[in-house]
């Protein structure tokens, strides 16, 4: 038995449980319980209060990732093509988690959750606070018969089913910024890192990987260097089930990935702008030590971000291009 993840569902509703309590549920004596306990914070790092005569208790309430909750929310489509989900407790991140198996080990469509992420990692290196059990760090497993140089804007085809799956919980005033940030009132909510992998020709493995803050903590949040916001604090979001969130990305990534396969990226681009936060207003690239100011014009065929200048309309592809408002 996995007594740790046991121990938590027994303490997920916040309340006070005694220690006699826990190990009759659990089987175990109060001493394998006190353990245990000990085992959530060495190996988890999550903490639990105790108090003589009352018991044990967890900070706050967490809602654990469940496999039978997820297909429950599931879309009838969605729950046919879906072939398998991986949910762990604690791992280096998804995407590697995804990445490190071979294509013969992958069908298309898996996807791999996770409580805790040990190495979490975004967009131009950094990394992404990944606490347990308080935000998703989700990754989804694709195949595509086209090279990759073709996929060139598939994160914002990505970036588009986080907005759409928000959009659909309740959570409105959601966008999106270039080339895949969520925000919400210019602080960031959530990102996406995809990682592409094949023959110059095709076909391609992509796993898409979202990193969506729920309940960041500011202790947990210390270490963040650019504005944030948890779906705690945002209208509509409060209480939303982090079940039914993972269930809506692999609704939403099915239907948008298989539009993107089928029509490519024009198909979405009006979609796009009307999500896409800074469309039409004055922005700056930094390319570097390279700065330019301009006008955001859009997205082209391929992703890449139209910028109006005096010189004309012009490309820029992502890598380490980063963009703010002027």
């Amino acid at each position: 038995m996995n007594y740790p993840r046991q121990l938590l569902l027994l303490l997920a509703d916040g309340g006070w449980h005694s220690g006699e309590e826990l190990a009759s549920q659990l089987g175990i004596s109060r001493t394998a319980v006190w353990k245990q306990l000990g085992q959530l914070k060495e190996l988890l790092n999550v903490e639990c209060h105790a108090v003589r005569g009352r018991g044990y208790r967890l900070p706050v309430p967490i809602e654990l990732l469940d496999e039978r909750s997820i297909r429950k929310s599931l879309s009838p489509a969605a729950k046919h093509k879906l072939p398998d989900i991986h949910i762990l407790d604690s791992i280096a991140s998804t995407n590697s988690y995804l990445m490190g198996k071979v294509p013969e080990q992958l069908t298309p469509g898996l996807v791999c959750v996770a409580e805790q992420q040990t190495e979490g990692r975004g967009r131009r290196g950094r990394s992404w606070v990944s606490p347990f059990g308080h935000n998703i760090y989700f990754s989804m497993y694709f195949r595509f018969p086209l090279a990759p140089a073709e996929l060139s804007g598939i994160s914002l085809v990505a970036g588009l089913a986080v907005v759409l799956t928000l959009k659909q919980l309740g959570v409105i005033d959601v966008g999106l910024k270039w080339p895949n940030d969520i925000l919400y009132k210019d602080q960031k909510l959530a990102g996406l890192l995809l990682e592409v992998a094949g023959e110059q020709s095709g076909p391609s493995n992509v796993v898409v990987g979202i990193g969506l803050n729920i309940n960041l903590s500011k202790t947990d949040a210390e270490s963040i260097d650019q504005p944030w916001i948890d779906l705690k604090n945002i209208p509509g979001g409060e209480s939303i089930s982090r079940n039914r969130i993972v269930a809506g990305l692999v609704g939403n990534l099915f239907e948008m990935m298989g539009q993107f396969e089928k029509e490519g990226l024009m198909s979405l681009r009006d979609m796009w702008r009307q999500y896409d936060l800074y469309d039409g207003k004055s922005i700056q690239l930094q390319l570097g030590d390279r700065q330019i100011s301009g006008v955001h014009r859009g997205i082209d065929e391929s992703g890449a971000l139209l910028v109006e200048t005096e010189e004309g309309i012009k490309a820029y592809h992502g890598g380490e291009v980063s963009l703010r408002l002027a």
